[in-house]
């Protein structure tokens, strides 16, 4: 019988239930779709504690010591774990759809557990008396991180197994909807993917249903509920008419059961942000910053750190290309030209002066493979990419980052934000004295849309996927792409 009554008159015939078709029965896991996110966390902290025993256990045997009390890598393994699980929780990587993406996972996990397992074990070696616990902490922290990872995969390839194959126990639900059989198909199927199975479906009436009509739709709905094993009530229908809705959801608080209400229509994207806290208030978070306060923090120090021993380290060789620069050519050591930074900020990018001319205005020329300003000491400096050393100074002010989007001058960065669609998106961080799209070959001049456009699409990539790992990718490869020399001029 057809639920879906496209006439609501008065008449003792507003809804009717759909009976359940017959469908073949399989195999289901004993495990529902909503209990995902706990299981992931208890695995986690049964990997660690694992890692923790059998390491403490495989340096005795190494060591030729008898199985001693394991009480201090327990209690290791507890602080270890319940460190990692509060951290990765915050940021909501145990929900199911982020437990699909492997790549964000092991990057995570990586990490929270290198930053992490440093400070507990400096602290848990004052707390705890030194023992075989302490002196496999090495092998604890390479076995439980590789643990940690190929748990990782684990859980994602049973997790699509489950959605793929619909393996996850049912929860049996009753669906009430204002929305055509044809439009909730692929709600119908979504909630079959997930183990809901829909027993029942009841229709809305149109907008502006009275209260004799909400009554008996209720009656029905409750009277088919008592009868029947269900776990929920889903609710699927336009925010718009909430006001309405509203009183019909308080005549079900008869029913131990929870509601679910899902949203359709326009006013549906808004609620597909994520939510905040903001005092009494319910804020929609409609974009989410490229990096949280606790990335840009970890971010600048290691600018910081960076930044300073390298000026140390290479202190000689900067000095000898000042000295080599001035005894050349007249003019200053430094070359300082604007710069749009972050935020569309304007600041002076500092490099050595590889050229005759020092332009800083509304035209700028491109350097070219035979160009004549650039000076005898310039061209070797341009060659190596010595010449942007001095932008240190810029990481260590704040101006500039160890990596990131590579700024462009003022006179370029307007003619680019025209071409290229999306370009101003490259100043939601901080630019780069490299970046992901230079260690790809995207050096030297622009001449053509095509070659600003590639650089744009890696710097995009490199925001929208950050990580410490890839900042460290980058740093890695920079050097090997300097010895290449491709477009260096």
């Amino acid at each position: 019988m057809n639920f879906v009554n496209r006439h609501f008159p008065d008449r003792d015939e507003t809804d009717r239930v759909s009976p359940t078709p017959a469908v073949p029965r399989q195999h289901k896991w004993p495990l529902r779709y909503d209990s995902i996110e706990y299981v992931a966390l208890c695995a986690d902290i049964a990997t660690i504690l694992f890692a923790s025993l059998v390491s403490t256990l495989l340096y005795q045997v190494q060591n030729g010591q008898a199985a001693g009390d394991l009480s201090n890598a327990l209690g290791l393994a507890l602080v270890s774990a319940a460190c990692l699980v509060c951290l990765l929780k915050t940021r909501g990587l145990y929900r199911p759809f982020e437990l699909l993406v492997l790549r964000n996972q092991i990057r995570a996990v990586c990490l929270a557990w290198t930053s992490l397992f440093v400070l507990i074990w400096a602290v848990s070696g004052f707390a705890i008396r030194p023992g075989s616990s302490q002196e496999a902490g090495p092998l604890f922290a390479a076995f439980g991180l590789g643990l940690l990872m190929a748990e990782r995969w684990g859980v994602r390839a049973l997790l699509g197994r489950g959605l793929s194959g619909r393996k996850f126990a049912s929860t049996n639900i009753v669906l009430i909807s204002d929305q055509p059989l044809s439009k909730n198909a692929g709600l119908s199927e979504t909630l079959a993917m997930h183990g809901y199975c829909v027993k029942g479906r009841f229709s809305l009436p149109p907008i502006g249903f009275g209260a004799a009509c909400r009554r008996r739709l209720t009656a029905r709905v409750v009277d088919y509920i008592r009868s029947s094993q269900l776990d929920q009530v889903v609710v699927e229908t336009n925010p718009e008419r909430w006001h309405e809705l509203r009183a019909f959801v308080a005549d079900l608080r008869v029913l131990p059961l929870p509601i679910m209400f899902v949203p359709v229509g326009t006013t549906s994207e808004l609620l597909r942000h994520p939510t905040r806290s903001l005092g009494s208030a319910v804020c929609v978070e409609l974009q989410r910053g490229p990096l949280t306060p606790l990335e840009c923090a970890t971010k600048r120090t290691i600018d910081l750190v960076g930044a300073g021993l390298a000026l140390t380290i290479l202190a000689p060789l900067l000095a000898l290309a000042a000295v080599a620069i001035k005894l050349d050519s007249p003019g200053p050591i430094f070359f300082r030209q604007q710069r749009c930074g972050f935020n569309g900020r304007i600041f002076l990018i500092r490099k050595f002066r590889t050229m005759h001319v020092l332009e800083d205005g509304p035209v700028i020329l491109q350097a070219n493979p035979v160009d004549r300003r650039v000076t005898r000491v310039g061209k070797w400096l341009r060659r190596t990419s010595f010449d942007e050393l001095p932008q240190l100074l810029n990481v260590l002010d704040g101006s500039m980052s160890l990596v990131g989007p590579r700024p462009h001058a003022l006179a370029h960065d307007g003619e680019f934000d025209k071409l290229v669609r999306n370009y101003a998106l490259r100043r939601r961080v901080r630019p780069g004295l490299t970046g992901w799209a230079q260690v790809h070959g995207c050096r030297g001049p622009t001449p053509t849309a095509v070659t600003i456009e590639t650089r744009v699409q890696y710097d995009l990539w490199y925001i929208d996927n950050w990580g410490l790992q890839l900042d460290l990718v980058i740093l890695l490869r920079t050097p090997m792409e300097v010895l290449r020399g491709r477009n260096a001029y």
